[in-house]
């Protein structure tokens, strides 16, 4: 599906978690027994008060851009780099991030061992040339989709908490300058990944990312920022924000916001689903940013938010597929009325559409991602795939309550929290990319 350097991004992937300590720290097959996780916090309070801070670079000019290879193929058969990474994420998300996922749920928490881990994999630098510490000179949008599809069946809220950070490096990477990428890229490709958020939702009915309320004022040679984000990525622990905001005489843009910076707060938002991501608002008051902080174009803005759904659908196509597998085992095993329910036609019938609706959900996000490699319009592809996650993902979420009748309304099993979750895809913006 995409070219890469005669090494292999799989390969490299997997040399480095060979080289992990954090495996021999964590333990795949006990990571349950050793999370350690925090409690959520109530209430608006100063962020960044013991933040890094990022030496400034110069250089306006465009920064490298991550390539990508068009083969004019859409071709369902990934590389053998690809297939490689997602073995290796597969793993992970079935040996560490489902057994913990309950935890992680009940702290409103992702493990920091988990977020280890997965920095030391490597995901933040996917996306990030090779020049800039990344680890290929192509980028791959199919790539990410597979990601986030393996990361998800495991479990979603840790997914998202996981992919944050990359996120924000994809968005630097793909849209800044130089002075920018060489400001802050060379941290994500460090051993301390910051904890970084992109910040796209607003707290008000039918939100559109094309009408914020969150404004960039020009002032004083610079910029005032002021609005109210919701839905932000571990953010009571960010270090590096990217922000979406009305930019004056620009319109929509994204914005590089450091939390340390005065008149910027965080408050604890858990949500109906995703608490494992540790859902934040964000606050900003008068916060004083100046000419270089905004990153990108309008329509860069514009396509980050395009590539941000294509990312929630790669996630939605895991946690699908996981309820799927879930409720195929299920039904041989429940008994009603002397026999298996699987034998019930409504039953097998119910079970089949899931299947079809799965497969129509991840042909759809895959064809939309091999347009974006490709360097075709994928606009048309990636809002039909929006809008089959969302409504598919959906209802496979609630026919996998409803197959298994009232064990799927307790939390003894997992397709309740799986429900939660996909109901996020058809409301959250931002917070992931590809």
């Amino acid at each position: 599906m995409a070219r890469t350097d005669p090494m292999g991004v799989g390969l490299k992937v997997l040399n480095r978690i060979a080289q992990s300590t954090v495996i021999d720290r964590l333990g795949l097959r006990d990571a349950a027994e050793k999370a350690v996780y925090h409690g959520a916090k109530n209430g608006f309070r100063a962020a960044g008060a013991a933040q890094r801070r990022f030496a400034k670079v110069g250089g306006p000019g465009q920064g490298a851009r991550p390539s990508t290879h068009a083969t004019g193929v859409f071709d369902l058969n990934p590389t053998e780099d690809q297939q490689m990474m997602v073995e290796v994420i597969e793993e992970f998300a079935r040996e560490v991030l489902r057994p913990g996922a309950e935890s992680a749920e009940a702290a409103n928490d992702t493990p920091k061992e988990v977020l280890s881990q997965t920095a030391e994999f490597g995901l933040s630098l996917i996306n990030i040339p090779e020049e800039l510490g990344g680890l290929s000179p192509d980028r791959s949008a199919v790539t990410g989709v597979l990601v986030a599809e393996a990361l998800a069946g495991g479990d979603m809220g840790q997914a998202v908490a996981c992919l944050a950070p990359s996120a924000v490096a994809t968005a630097i990477s793909l849209w800044g300058t130089e002075g920018q990428q060489q400001t802050y890229l060379p941290a994500f490709g460090g051993d301390d990944v910051p904890a970084a958020a992109l910040a796209v939702a607003e707290p008000r009915m039918l939100f559109d990312p094309l009408a914020l309320q969150t404004r960039a004022t020009r002032a004083n040679g610079g910029y005032v920022l002021t609005g109210l984000k919701s839905g932000v990525v571990r953010g009571g622990e960010a270090e590096l924000l990217v922000v979406a905001a009305d930019v004056d005489g620009r319109g929509p843009s994204m914005v590089l916001v450091e939390p340390a910076a005065e008149g910027v707060s965080i408050a604890d938002d858990p949500g109906m689903g995703l608490r494992a991501a540790g859902l934040s608002r964000l606050k900003l008051e008068h916060v004083q940013i100046t000419e270089d902080a905004i990153l990108g174009t309008p329509d860069d803005y514009r396509e980050m938010i395009r590539l941000s759904r294509l990312a929630w659908a790669g996630l939605a196509l895991g946690t699908a597929k996981t309820t799927l597998e879930y409720v195929k085992e299920y039904v041989p095993t429940r008994e009603a009325f002397g026999e298996p329910i699987a034998h019930r036609q409504a039953v097998a019938f119910t079970v089949a559409d899931m299947a079809i609706e799965l497969e129509g959900m991840r042909l759809t996000t895959l064809r939309a991602a091999s347009r974006v490699d490709q360097g075709l319009d994928a606009r048309r592809e990636i809002a039909l795939a929006r809008k089959l996650t969302a409504e598919y993902g959906m209802k496979i979420g609630t026919d996998g309550v409803q197959m298994l009748g009232g064990h799927g309304f307790v939390k003894e099993h997992p397709v309740e929290r799986w429900y939660r979750d996909l109901r996020a895809i058809g409301v959250m913006e931002g917070a992931v990319l590809v």
